[in-house]
């Protein structure tokens, strides 16, 4: 793999696919319904909802930035027990809350 990510490998193999991903996130971004933070800690639960640790580790450093707390990370990933069990919790949160141990 090269060390390139899973994000610059689908840059590299689907760029025109890529471009619109990006476009669609940026929209979603610039909506006004909901603050940034907000929208990370929704993103957080989402994504430990299927046990996407790769997406979680990059979305708390995020929510970390806009001023989420380790308790709004934790709880936002505990939302997701009532939707797709334990999961998301065994599988994210020990690394989530890692972002906050400096």
């Amino acid at each position: 793999m090269g060390g390139r990510n899973p994000i610059e490998i689908f840059q590299a193999e689907a760029p025109d696919v890529a471009r619109a991903f990006d476009d669609l996130i940026k929209a979603i971004v610039a909506s006004k319904g909901l603050d940034e933070k907000t929208k990370q800690l929704i993103y957080i639960a989402l994504k430990a909802s299927n046990g996407d640790l790769m997406a979680v580790n990059a979305h708390v450093p995020m929510a970390k930035k806009l001023g989420a707390t380790r308790a709004e990370v934790v709880d936002a990933i505990l939302m997701t027990l009532t939707i797709s069990g334990i999961r998301g919790v065994v599988s994210c949160l020990p690394e989530a809350v890692k972002h906050f141990e400096d």
